[in-house]
């Protein structure tokens, strides 16, 4: 029997009716014609990524966002490429996560800010915060936003994701969660935040890919991908993540095992806020380095 290919307009006929259709997504086998507008989304892996868990190689760690920023604007060189990302002028927000158990890291933080510098911006037009950034004076006047934290489930909004990581602009963060925080791409239309962001980065060195609970988090449920994920668009780059753990999921339970709550948000940023694309039809996913359990 021929297998029943699913198209674009079918899932989108299908999130009309339901909320929960952007869970599904990622299981759905979509049709193979590209459709316009394609986000690029480059994921980058090193077997050499790790010293030891949350203790990142700083010089691997560099060569990957180097070569994963170069490969997603088309340059040959790192630091051209940046230059189409940053300007000497900025004023430049690297918008991290201090989540203790899995927080985006100091290295990374670095690697990033060490760019930013040759770009030719002074180290007083940088900064690096979380939960302060509302009161930051460097994110008060950015002009330029680089988001950056790790990949992990959520007992909320069921992962969290880049979309999710700027939820500290918010005065409200309670008025994000209703309905499993579907409308989380409402914050990258708040005036701290809306246009600035050059570029963003999930972080898949050692992803939280099953979890139960708002604080959750146990070892076995992670696993040393020593990846990246990086692009333009934050709705490509977390589609593409949720795609890896649902993946990951499948592999440890030996069953499918959907995430809950659903990350819809991923989804409903796409079809209900058009802020970039989640449909995989309109993902162009280049994948460097390491490809042993790549599992995408």
């Amino acid at each position: 029997m021929k297998k029943k290919v699913i198209t674009r307009r079918d899932f989108l006929k299908v999130a009309a009716v339901t909320p929960f259709a952007g869970a599904f997504a990622s299981r759905f086998k979509f049709g193979e014609t590209p459709g316009p507008n394609k986000a690029r989304v480059v994921l980058i892996r090193d077997e050499n990524a790790l010293i030891s868990f949350n203790n990142p190689r700083p010089e691997v760690i560099q060569k990957m966002l180097d070569d994963a920023v170069k490969t997603l604007l088309g340059e040959k060189d790192p630091l051209e490429a940046w230059k189409k990302l940053i300007k000497p002028s900025d004023i430049v927000g690297i918008k991290s996560n201090v989540w203790h158990y899995l927080p985006t890291g100091r290295v990374i933080e670095q690697a990033i800010k060490r760019r930013v510098m040759d770009c030719g911006v002074s180290d007083r037009n940088i900064g690096i915060d979380d939960r302060g950034v509302k009161r930051n004076p460097i994110f008060q006047e950015a002009t330029a936003l680089i988001n950056a934290r790790p990949a992990r489930t959520h007992d909320w909004s069921g992962m969290g994701t880049c979309l999710k990581n700027y939820i500290t602009y918010a005065r409200s963060l309670p008025s994000y969660h209703p309905d499993t925080c579907a409308d989380l791409a409402k914050l990258w239309h708040l005036p701290q935040v809306k246009g600035k962001t050059r570029l963003n980065i999930l972080i898949m060195l050692t992803p939280l890919f099953h979890g139960v609970g708002p604080h959750h988090f146990s070892r076995q449920y992670t696993w040393e991908y020593k990846g990246m994920l990086v692009g333009q668009d934050p709705v490509a780059v977390d589609a593409t993540g949720l795609r890896i753990l649902e993946a990951k999921r499948r592999e440890f339970f030996g069953r499918e095992r959907p995430l809950q709550p659903p990350a819809k948000h991923i989804f409903l940023a796409d079809t209900r806020h058009h802020l970039g694309v989640s449909d995989p039809n309109r993902i162009e996913l280049i994948k460097l380095g390491w490809k042993e359990g790549i599992l995408i």
